[in-house]
């Protein structure tokens, strides 16, 4: 199934990237979803290429959840369209970096094309996946994300992987769907709802516990916006990496004499 569930989102997602890259808004964006909808102010949705806002599939808006200061570093895990990378981008100045990793060649076509339009040179998108994300490990001050970790069938990677890229005080700031009660057996084994981003929601204590075993600190889950009878929800997601251990003693400063 897993196999299945895979091919199911990059036929989505790949499909809604070609959509917007033609100017349509067919498959599901940012334009005709009421979970998508009304994310982003008026400024932020001025600012980038309206294919990227087109594309855009998140279930809430990441940048908004931290403050980014100039010379950061940020990553976003399954960038789509662009979108989240591309504000970023503009908060951490030419001085900073803002990546975008993500599996599906459509979108990533689309990302830096956008990139393009957008004239940001402070910008890269990188193929690959969020279960191995190809960075090298302490490089990022940022994580962000858009209901994409619930996508992934081995999540315990995913935050794996976030630490490790992650500098000491670094932090990770997403927004994702979790789920607010039992989930039945016939959502968790439909591809559709995998597609959908229901079938693989955590509920508050399983996200929270799996951050926590991956090393993360200081986890909130805040649950804002319900859908589907209440039982799913999009939260904003914070967590940090433990800054790097005090200097104990002259031993671990400096050389002896």
């Amino acid at each position: 199934m897993e196999k299945d569930v895979q091919r199911a989102i990059q036929d989505r997602y790949g499909a809604i990237a070609r959509g917007a890259a033609a100017g349509g808004c067919c498959g599901g964006g940012a334009c005709d979803d009421e979970i998508t909808r009304n994310l982003y102010g008026d400024a932020e949705r001025s600012a980038v290429p309206a294919e990227a806002l087109a594309a855009s599939l998140g279930c809430g808006n990441p940048t908004a959840l931290i403050d980014l200061a100039a010379g950061q570093t940020v990553l976003d895990l399954g960038s789509g369209g662009g979108i989240d990378v591309l504000l970023s981008a503009k908060r951490v100045g030419p001085s900073g970096k803002a990546y975008g990793v993500d599996m599906t060649d459509d979108m990533l076509a689309l990302a830096r094309e956008n990139q393009r339009k957008a004239g940001a040179t402070n910008v890269e998108f990188l193929k690959g996946t969020i279960e191995a994300i190809p960075l090298s490990g302490a490089s990022v001050d940022v994580i962000i994300s858009n209901c994409v970790i619930n996508l992934s069938s081995d999540k315990d990677q995913v935050l794996r992987e976030a630490f490790r890229v992650l500098r000491p005080g670094g932090r990770l700031a997403v927004s994702d769907v979790v789920s607010r009660g039992p989930v039945s057996d016939e959502i968790r084994s439909s591809v559709e709802c995998w597609v959908g981003c229901i079938a693989g929601a955590l509920d508050h204590d399983d996200y929270t516990g799996k951050l926590r075993n991956a090393g993360f600190e200081d986890v909130a889950i805040e649950p804002w916006r319900e859908y589907a009878d209440g039982v799913f929800a999009s939260a904003f997601i914070r967590a940090r990496k433990p800054a790097a251990a005090a200097c104990c003693g002259p031993s671990c400063c400096s050389s002896a004499a």
